[in-house]
């Protein structure tokens, strides 16, 4: 319960002449600041992240649909802390405001990848204390789970169990995240939400499927093949909007979201129709 404002006496004599309580008054004044603190702006976290991925690569400025909105109350946030130019908040979360984003983060004590310039629920809250409100918070949760003995996120094996549930073999995983002994792997495991999926065991169907059912809960997944790199035949799979995403995995939701196959030449997407899904990530995907 709010407690009452304080009232002068002049106030206090102000409202007995018009037949008011001071209580009454107290609990009318309470009502009206709470009116205003609910009128801050609502920032969509899973908006934002979605920005943080997709707008870096972009060789202009331009908006990701839906989120640009909510980008641009962040970006406000940080120019007000003195991190970001004025010019910069437009509504595009390109690499400068990644830089001033890690700075905030730094600010705030963070190190490694807590200070990767990609929101986070508790920065993105602290940041938006007295300016905005957030809205669908993404989380990792623990980043020392398990999946199969592979090291992910807690957010990266539900994904992969819900993938799995729909598949009638099992996923097994050659490779988890936060790991970069791989150099083939090119960074993009020294983050979280990364995999590699061994398909050594399976057909060529069920390999698209596991694609399918990867992209299905949010993965940008790919079947890669020894013509493409030094590497088997195996899927590589990114979970669209991990806040833990090394940059390296993050240009590669980028070239998902267009159509493209994550890879240095950035050619189009090779998985055959039949096993594509539209560009969704988890938290999206449990909505329904």
């Amino acid at each position: 319960m709010a407690l009452p404002l304080p009232l002068t006496g002049r106030t206090r004599r102000w409202l007995l002449a018009r037949g008011l309580t001071v209580a009454a008054a107290a609990a009318g004044a309470n009502a009206i600041f709470a009116g205003r603190a609910s009128a801050l702006p609502a920032v969509d976290m899973e908006l934002v992240l979605l920005a943080a991925q997709v707008d870096p690569p972009k060789p202009d400025t331009g908006l990701t649909p839906g989120a640009s909105g909510h980008v641009r109350e962040v970006e406000a946030a940080l120019n007000a802390k003195g991190l970001l130019s004025a010019g910069a908040v437009d509504g595009h979360f390109g690499t400068s405001t990644v830089s001033a984003y890690a700075a905030w983060q730094r600010s705030l004590g963070y190190t490694g990848l807590d200070a990767n310039g990609i929101p986070g629920p508790t920065s993105l809250t602290r940041l938006g204390e007295g300016r905005f409100t957030v809205t669908r918070a993404v989380s990792t949760g623990s980043r020392t789970d398990t999946y199969g003995g592979r090291r992910v996120n807690t957010r990266t094996r539900d994904m992969l169990a819900a993938a799995d549930a729909t598949l009638s073999f099992g996923l097994v995983l050659s490779q988890g995240s936060y790991t970069s002994s791989n150099p083939s792997s090119a960074g993009t495991h020294d983050g979280g939400g990364v995999v590699d999926i061994s398909v050594t065991s399976l057909t060529t169907t069920q390999r698209w499927q596991a694609v399918r059912a990867l992209r299905t809960v949010g993965f940008a997944a790919w079947l890669r093949n020894p013509s493409q790199g030094d590497w088997p035949y195996h899927i590589h799979a990114v979970a669209v909007s991990d806040p833990d995403l090394a940059q390296a995995a993050r240009n590669q939701v980028h070239d998902h979201y267009f159509g493209r196959n994550g890879l240095a030449n950035h050619a189009a997407d090779d998985t055959p129709t039949a096993y594509r899904v539209p560009f969704t990530w988890w938290e999206q995907y449990r909505r329904g």
